[in-house]
């Protein structure tokens, strides 16, 4: 027997379909909704709906509006330098920092034997041709097997064609946080990447 009316009983089953939403959560947002004026939810409906308008970047593969994305447009970016990240949320995360000037390569995804996912599903072919005319490539993949797995392999096939300078991001103990909770993979990785002051 359905509690709710059946288009909010619709509403919640879509919402439970997001990741890390539950039963609870799809509720609440559902309620939400119903007691906010249609002309807001009118926007949302619009906003979802343009999303089809979003498609790759034909140079890093970043999401955008445009055949070329805001970041490989802009001209005052090193186009010399190729950060390499998993999937545009890592590119994000990266911006954020404000630190970097330079360029992006988005694989979509990392090597994973495990779940079918191979280099010739990922970007890897394109990168290592703009990696020819590089003066950097920044591998910015996430410290995990995977991440690990990707980073050793695309080391090895741009080594075989190329001699650009390439590195890894640094690993360890985020800035505020007590060596006491640090993990051994953590410090391991922060020794490691220790520089002189």
């Amino acid at each position: 027997m359905e509690l709710f009316a059946r288009p909010l009983e619709v509403l919640i089953k879509e919402f439970m379909k997001m990741p890390s939403v539950g039963l609870k959560s799809a509720q609440r947002m559902a309620f939400y909704f119903l007691s906010r004026p249609f002309s807001e939810i009118d926007k949302l409906c619009g906003a979802l709906k343009d999303l089809d308008k979003i498609k790759k970047c034909n140079i890093c593969f970043n999401f955008s509006e445009n055949d070329i994305c805001p970041i490989c447009n802009d001209v005052s970016r090193d186009k010399n330098i190729i950060c390499v990240v998993s999937d545009f949320r890592d590119l994000a995360a990266i911006e954020r920092s404000g630190n970097y000037k330079g360029v992006y390569h988005v694989l979509g995804g990392l090597i994973s034997p495990m779940d079918g996912v191979g280099p010739n599903e990922l970007e890897i072919d394109s990168l290592i041709k703009r990696a020819l005319n590089a003066q950097e490539i920044i591998l910015a993949t996430n410290p995990t097997v995977n991440g690990e797995t990707t980073a050793l392999y695309i080391l090895r096939q741009i080594r075989i064609l190329s001699e650009v300078k390439i590195s890894r991001i640094a690993y360890g103990i985020p800035v505020g946080a007590n060596l006491e909770y640090a993990d051994e993979i953590t410090i391991s990785k922060a020794m490691e990447g220790r520089k002189l002051i």
